[in-house]
């Protein structure tokens, strides 16, 4: 039986109601965050809560825990569901409200959610053969760097590449690719990995920046720059990132493969990379110790 917190209390995941009137549920108004836990350990957990507070403060809901309760939540909740590795969603949303009404006040209690489902780590998805993928009009918001519920454009752009038999859509605005629907973009161009620089048009991605810093302690050469939508026609490996799915290699854009059609050399170092720190994680060790 899954078990979920809600405002204080932790109760099976089947019992958690909010009311009618909570301003999540009636306009979207809220933020949240995914947090991966390996062998019960959450990955990054300081790295998400930054995020998380960053996203709060965009759009004027008060953090409603500290940094050490929400560990202590999240903790106590990892524990009372019975799998190693997990998939922790937390909510927050600025409340209930007396009546459905654009503006807010500012003195609502938000409400806080969190859940855990099974995390199916036996592979990463897609590291075998790779995924296609599609290319799209980027019609989100100005302020993608919030990580905000309010996610209809994203559902919408993933379903048309599901529709399309791809796994993914590469978004486009302006000439330039920023990134998944639900993920971030890398690129490889002769041996150089190359993804777009953090700003408003796309979300600050916690595996996103491990994998900055596994180059870093590594040696592999990276770049953050803009990514011209034209160059990922001859690039020679993409890849696509998110807290759940991990690293992804994209062998097929567009219907044309990329590079190779196969998974790339550097690709299968940053995933053994990952993989490694992953491993320390679960084994309670440091897990940037030694790259």
């Amino acid at each position: 039986m899954a078990i979920a917190y809600l405002n204080g209390s932790l109760l099976p995941l089947e019992d958690a109601k909010i009311p009618v009137l909570d301003r999540g549920f009636l306009f979207g108004d809220g933020v949240y965050e995914v947090i991966p836990a390996y062998g019960r350990r959450l990955f990054r957990l300081n790295q998400h809560l930054k995020r998380l507070h960053n996203s709060l403060q965009a759009v004027n809901i008060p953090d409603p825990m500290s940094t050490e309760a929400w560990q202590n939540m999240l903790e106590k909740l990892v524990k009372q569901n019975d799998v190693d590795d997990q998939s922790i969603y937390l909510q927050v949303t600025r409340g209930v409200a007396s009546k459905r009404d654009h503006a807010f006040d500012t003195t609502l209690k938000p409400t806080v959610f969190a859940m855990s489902t099974p995390l199916d780590t036996t592979e990463s998805p897609g590291s075998v053969k790779g995924i296609a993928a599609i290319t799209l009009d980027d019609i989100r918001w100005q302020h993608c760097h919030i990580k905000a519920i309010t996610l209809l454009p994203n559902v919408l752009l993933r379903q048309q590449a599901i529709d399309a038999g791809a796994a993914e859509a590469i978004l486009v605005r302006n000439g330039f690719a920023t990134e998944g629907a639900a993920s971030n973009l890398f690129v490889v161009n002769n041996s150089l990995l190359l993804t777009p620089p953090k700003g408003p048009l796309l979300l600050p991605g916690i595996t996103r920046d491990l994998i900055l810093e596994l180059a870093v302690a590594n040696a592999i050469p990276f770049r953050e720059a803009d990514i011209e939508a034209s160059a990922l026609a001859t690039a020679n490996e993409i890849w696509l990132t998110s807290s759940t799915r991990e690293i992804m290699p994209v062998t097929t854009l567009d219907d044309a493969p990329v590079g190779t059609g196969q998974a790339g050399p550097v690709y299968k170092r940053m995933t053994a990379l990952f993989q490694a720190y992953k491993s320390r994680l679960r084994a309670d060790e440091d897990p940037l110790a030694g790259g």
